[in-house]
C-alpha cells in the first residue's frame, strides 16, 4: 500500500498476466537500444500488435500497464488513438492506479473536439464529489485541460463548490478548472467572479 493515497490499492493482478505482458521498463530498454529508425519501429509495430490483441481479448490484467506503454509510444510519435476507450475503461475503475492512467491517457490521446469524451462525463462528476482527494484532483486536472464547453456547463456546479473546499490542494485544482469554464463559457463566467476575489483576498 502506498501511504501517500490513503487505502488506494493496485487492482490485484493474476500470475499468468504478470508473466505474460511485457513491462514499461522493458519496452523503454528494448527501443533505446534500436540502432536504427527501422528497427525502432519493428519493435513498436510488434509491441502495438500485441497490445491490440490484448484489448480485443479484453484482458483486465494488462490495461493498466498496455496503456502505460501506449502513453509512452504516443510522447515518441506513434499513432495510439485506438486505445480511446481502454481510457475509459480505466477511469470508471475504482482503483487510483487505473485512474491516473485513464486520466492521463485520456489528456494526451483526446481533445475536446472528440465525441467519445462525452462518455467520460458521468464518471469525472463523480470523481469530482469522490471522498479521496487524490482522485478529485484527476478529475479536476482532466476537467482543466480537455473539456468541451458542453462538459463545461454539466461540471461548473461542481468546480463552483469545490473552489470552496478548505483543502488547498483541491482548490488550486478547481481555480485552473474555473479558468477553463470561463473561457469556454463566457455566460458562466459571472459565476465566478465572487469566488476569484475571495481566492485572490486569501
Amino acid at each position: 500500500i502506498n501511504a501517500e493515497y490513503g487505502t488506494h490499492r493496485s487492482k490485484p493482478q493474476s500470475q499468468t498476466s504478470v508473466h505474460m505482458s511485457r513491462r514499461l521498463k522493458e519496452l523503454i530498454n528494448d527501443v533505446r537500444e534500436c540502432k536504427t529508425a527501422q528497427d525502432e519501429r519493428a519493435v513498436v509495430a510488434k509491441e502495438l500488435a500485441a497490445i491490440r490483441t490484448s484489448f480485443k481479448k479484453n484482458e483486465g490484467d494488462y490495461r493498466q500497464r498496455n496503456m502505460a506503454k501506449l502513453i509512452y509510444l504516443h510522447t515518441l510519435g506513434y499513432s495510439t488513438t485506438f486505445a480511446q476507450m481502454e481510457c475509459l475503461k480505466l477511469v470508471v475503475s475504482p482503483y487510483y492506479s487505473d485512474k491516473r492512467i485513464g486520466y492521463l491517457g485520456l489528456m494526451l490521446l483526446m481533445d475536446e473536439k472528440q465525441e467519445v469524451l462525452m462518455l467520460v462525463t458521468n464518471s469525472l462528476k463523480n470523481d469530482l464529489t469522490h471522498p479521496n482527494h487524490f482522485i478529485v484532483g484527476l478529475a479536476l486536472c482532466a476537467l482543466a485541460n480537455i473539456s468541451s464547453a458542453e462538459m463545461c456547463r454539466d461540471c461548473s456546479p461542481d468546480i463552483e463548490k469545490l473552489l470552496a473546499s478548505s483543502n488547498p490542494y483541491i482548490k488550486k485544482k478547481a481555480a485552473l478548472c474555473a479558468v477553463r469554464i470561463c473561457r469556454k463559457v463566457a455566460d458562466l463566467r459571472e459565476n465566478y467572479e465572487q469566488l476569484a476575489v475571495a481566492l485572490v483576498q486569501e
